[in-house]
């Protein structure tokens, strides 16, 4: 029984916690979110009403504080230990998310900090959740010493083991330097917001001026722009925060919520016999002329709608996500109105890392095939083609997800294989009448072949032109290898849409065996 002496007990207590709240609730306070908000700035509590469907959101350790005492620390402790943690829907599904609170103690990372990120992915994990992880941070705290590079290796180990179980979102919001960077990394996508507030380095400006005696600007180093057309970290630029957001919710539109659970089906409206109306006119017979691969993937897919992964980055390599019938698929296709379609390193490991994403989260693959073969150059060799180029063998080869390929123009060599054909596990593969199989372009071939009558003809010229018609008399056609069932059907352009969604309704529920194994040796 309630006494009336209680009541107001109970009411202080309240009372007290309120304003406990409240405390937390305010970071670093009223004139630190001041100066978040003057650099164009959300703070952490922002982000995350953004990203939350209203009132859904449920934070877990609000009140904790770092256990250091050095340099004052204990005399100084901020609820929260700059960084808020929890879980919610976002638009109807259960997701978790920590965003880094660059207004309490710089967002920097701690022990309790590093601890506070690790529950929500022990969470995340339970319960089979994506997790999204918003960066806004100053970096390791320095006052913790080797415990706040503990704590980094904490982060690190909880990204690892939920690879491949859950999707990992990261939103750079902030900057990011040293150990920073690199959870970001470990995660699946990484969205990047534009602007001199964001920035993420190993090593910044000032210790590349003195080492290499290099002057560049944070922006030049490490900002959006750069690590989105250069380096290849971002896999997405965002206008502002909301933008980030935005992406953030487009992107889990495509991906189920673990690796145990199909990809989020939706009723699209398109339907899975449409003709693909003119899309021929798209891509030209004459093999030297370049187009953009982009057109054909817009009329394949429902409703032209395709979420373009690294869409600056190695643009010789298209991939990203679509419906096809309401059906999610992951798409990976040569464009050669980049590099003439030629498969580079950086394109090797675009798609590699694409393709293995896909298949860890059971997403279909398919695959629009038009390359000449893999970049010839010193620069390519001496950098590593051979080992890039095998991860994408590596990638098709172990995925074991549905794999569907169309040979719309040229597929030559070593290339021809590593856009996945049926010796390499691919399910299905179909051909436009324009398709070209051969081990390398015509020129190439007949140098080769007939190095000897050309060497001793008199007119060389004549032979070389004699012997390139009837090479591609005999390959400048997909009738060669599907007369030796290399090809399972040659198609129509209008009715690729037709034939993949009816591949894909076949192969719904395919199964493969894979002989038991801690883990494979791809060649990183």
């Amino acid at each position: 029984m309630t006494t009336a002496f209680e009541k107001p007990e109970m009411s202080k207590l309240i009372e007290e916690l309120k304003n406990l709240k409240a405390k937390a609730y305010q970071g670093g306070g009223d004139e630190r979110i001041q100066a978040q908000h003057n650099k164009g700035k959300l703070t952490a509590r922002e982000r995350i009403n953004l990203l939350f469907d209203e009132g859904t959101f449920n934070e877990v350790m609000t009140f904790a504080t770092t256990r250091a005492t050095e340099f004052g620390l204990d005399k100084s402790k901020v609820y929260g230990d700059g960084v808020v943690t929890g879980w919610g829907q976002v638009e109807g599904r259960t997701v978790f998310a920590y965003a880094q609170d660059f207004t309490s103690i710089g967002g920097t990372l701690g022990e309790t900090h590093a601890s506070k990120i690790a529950k929500v992915y022990e969470l995340a994990l339970k319960v089979g959740a994506p997790v999204i992880g918003i960066n806004d941070s100053g970096g390791a705290r320095i006052q913790e010493g080797a415990v706040a590079l503990e704590g980094y290796g904490t982060v690190f180990k909880a990204n690892v083991m939920a690879s491949g179980v859950v999707p990992q979102i990261t939103i750079m919001a902030g900057p990011a330097a040293g150990g920073a960077v690199y959870s970001p990394a470990l995660t699946d996508f990484i969205i990047m917001i534009k602007g001199d507030a964001y920035y993420m380095f190993v090593t910044g400006p000032e210790i590349t001026k003195v080492v290499l005696g290099e002057d560049v600007s944070f922006q030049d180093l490490g900002g959006a722009v750069i690590h989105a057309t250069k380096s290849g970290v971002v896999h997405f630029i965002a206008e502002n925060e909301q933008d980030s957001i935005n992406i953030t919710k487009r992107l889990l539109s495509y991906l189920p919520s673990n690796n145990m659970e199909e990809p989020p089906f939706m009723d699209t409206g398109d339907p899975a016999d449409r003709e693909m109306k003119d899309v021929e006119d798209v891509v030209p017979t004459d093999t030297v002329k370049p187009f953009d691969i982009r057109e054909v993937i817009y009329r394949t897919v429902d409703n032209g709608e395709f979420m373009e992964v690294h869409k600056h980055w190695a643009q010789n390599m298209v991939v990203g996500f679509a419906r096809i019938a309401g059906n999610v698929v992951g798409i990976v296709a040569n464009n050669s109105a980049h590099l003439g379609a030629a498969i580079d390193i950086d394109a090797s490991d675009k798609a590699a890392r694409f393709i293995r994403f896909c298949d860890a989260f059971n997403i279909p693959v398919i695959s629009l095939v038009d390359t000449p073969g893999y970049m010839p150059g010193t620069d390519q060799e001496y950098k590593g083609i051979i080992r890039h180029g095998a991860k994408m063998l590596y990638a098709f080869a172990e995925a074991t997800v549905p794999k569907v390929t169309v040979v719309v123009r040229r597929s030559y060599g070593g290339a021809h294989i590593a856009m996945s054909i049926k010796s390499l596990g691919a399910d299905l593969i179909y051909a436009w009448p324009s398709a070209e199989i051969a081990v390398t372009g015509p020129e190439g071939a007949v140098r080769i072949l007939y190095r000897r009558e050309i060497q001793n003809s008199a007119n060389p010229d004549d032979i070389i032109k004699e012997r390139i018609a009837e090479y591609k008399r005999l390959f400048a056609n997909p009738y060669w290898a599907a007369e030796k069932g290399l090809i399972d059907d040659v198609i129509e352009p209008k009715d690729t849409r037709k034939v993949v969604a009816s591949a894909l309704r076949m192969l719904k529920n395919k199964r493969e065996f894979r002989h038991p194994k801690k883990h494979g040796n791809i060649p990183l």
